[in-house]
């Protein structure tokens, strides 16, 4: 199914009571008229130009140095005076702005969470999250098993728990049609759950060479508890290829059921081989079926999205109407599974289905229910945080910096950045070029009897290529853009190499988080 993640802050004019805290310099946004004047962060500023923040600010939350921005484990937000623009809305920040998925189903499944949040994409058995955006370089989710197509595949912990399950219950179904087998029927039990998850893997590689075809990065495919999910990190850019993303997967679950069908022609009925084949045909038609139901975060689902997508010309209506089909589905599987094996419509007698059965038959009905309820609301909110992401915009969050020289006493670099009210320093040399960021958590750690005699180049980080990013970048680029390098500030230029300010990559999770939370 398609699834588709106390430093303090400083205080702008605090020049009393209480510690200083790191000053943000940035300058103006044409925008913005206020601002206009405040463009004094491109050469050393003259001597109480500058003003500081005050470390210790208790309303705004301590930043790990090492964690940057992530897609999306839900974001926590955290309190924090807002950045440079007036609203309080951007004043947001994902530490880790990074989707994982939400729980797998026989089929497809934002943000990704992501670009955003990874989008999953097929949940081939029956299985579908938002959080904010944080790529590492290695995905990780379990064993790795290979990298088809570069695509790393991953085997969840859970799966062996699946398959333990699926060896105990079919070696029971053995021991009736083949009783001699004796203790091998658990062998042969093993092999049929080895084999049906080689089926939702080829599942979800037809989700992932298909994304690939329309230039969609697969973060990885994981085969999890009750089916495998193929994390797309982009949309699809149409509703024609968000339906063929979806529609590949069941496909080939039905193309995989013929196989079977055609192999079962050719041997004896009541044979070790026949009963696997038998047993692999009746999966995968389950699986596609399964699969095809309309609702999110169902490949069905997708497709459905896509229909309404091309009717109304709105992704997010299409989001929408699926993901309130899939709760109806939800609501159905919890309530009819149930009713539907105790009528004995699935082929056993009712009186058969008594005692224990009842139970695990309500409680595979629960869970069921449970993963597509909660893949709906997944694919609801990274949904919405999609359509919010533009206004993540690097120029609205960039706080306002001073830039100093490498020997600068801490204490007169935040002297300045409090006269100005700026929250950042940008350390540069004499001609005014940057050289390194200081950092927030740097100076907060620093005492204040002790400011006077510690240079601001001892608590700077060196500039990278990395943290260089343009003011003009916003959304999913300005995501992917801190992803790529992660820190916890970064140097905003204008397009002519003009410091602009700093961004903090705890005000970017803040408006992550807010921007998640905001209805449409």
């Amino acid at each position: 199914m398609d699834e588709s993640g106390g430093s303090g802050q400083p205080r702008p004019g605090n020049d009393g009571a209480g510690p200083e805290a790191p000053p943000t310099a940035r300058t103006t946004d044409p925008a913005h008229p206020e601002q206009q004047r405040d463009r004094t962060t491109r050469a050393t500023p003259p001597e109480g130009t500058t003003d500081a923040p005050a470390p210790g600010d208790p309303d705004t939350p301590r930043q790990d140095p090492a964690s940057p921005p992530r897609e999306p484990a839900a974001p926590h937000e955290a309190p924090g005076a807002p950045t440079r623009e007036e609203d309080p809305d951007t004043a947001a920040s994902p530490q880790h702005p990074t989707p994982a998925p939400t729980p797998d189903r026989p089929t497809t499944p934002p943000p990704g969470p992501p670009a955003v949040p990874a989008r999953s994409h097929a949940r081939s058995g029956p299985d579908g999250q938002g959080r904010p955006p944080h790529r590492s370089q290695e995905p990780g989710g379990g064993i790795l098993m290979g990298r088809p197509f570069g695509v790393p595949v991953y085997v969840a912990p859970s799966w062996f728990l699946v398959a333990a399950l699926i060896t105990w219950v079919f070696g029971g179904q053995l021991d009736r049609v083949l009783p001699e087998l004796g203790a091998a029927r658990y062998l042969v039990s093993l092999f049929f759950a080895v084999a049906f998850y080689a089926s939702v893997l080829i599942h979800e590689l037809a989700h992932t060479v298909a994304a690939l075809r329309f230039k969609l990065p697969v973060r990885r495919i994981q085969l999890q508890f009750f089916g495998g999910v193929s994390e797309i990190e982009k949309e699809a850019e149409t509703p024609g290829r968000e339906f063929t993303l979806a529609f590949v997967g069941p496909l080939l679950s039905l193309v995989l059921a013929g196989i079977f069908y055609l192999a079962l022609q050719t041997v004896r009925p009541g044979t070790v081989p026949g009963v696997l084949l038998a047993g692999l045909m009746i999966s995968n038609l389950i699986v596609a079926v399964f699969n095809l139901l309309p609702g999110l975060p169902l490949d069905g689902g997708r497709m459905l999205r896509a229909v309404v997508w091309k009717i109304t010309g709105r992704p997010m209506s299409g989001t929408v109407a699926a993901a309130w089909v899939g709760r109806a589905l939800a609501v159905t599987v919890l309530i009819g599974l149930p009713l539907l094996t105790q009528s004995g419509a699935l082929g056993s007698s009712a009186e058969d289905n008594v005692g224990m059965d009842t139970v695990t038959d309500a409680l595979l009905a629960a869970i069921l229910a449970a993963i597509i309820w909660t893949g709906a609301g997944n694919s609801l909110r990274m949904a919405r945080l999609r359509e919010h992401l533009p206004e993540l915009r690097a120029r609205a969050l960039t706080r306002r910096a001073v830039p100093v020289e490498s020997d600068t006493p801490l204490s007169e670099a935040l002297r300045r950045a409090n006269s100005v009210g700026a929250r950042a320093l940008v350390v540069v040399d004499a001609h005014g070029a940057p050289l390194s960021l200081v950092r927030e958590a740097a100076i907060v750690g620093v005492p204040e009897h002790r400011r006077p005699w510690v240079a601001v180049s001892g608590l700077a980080q060196e500039l990278t290529d990395g943290m260089r990013i343009s003011a003009e970048l916003a959304g999913e680029d300005l995501l992917d853009a801190l992803r790529a390098a992660p820190a916890t500030e970064y140097l905003v230029v204008e397009e002519t190499g003009e410091i602009y300010g700093v961004l903090s990559a705890a005000d970017v999770e803040r408006a992550f988080v807010k921007a998640m939370a905001r209805p449409s």
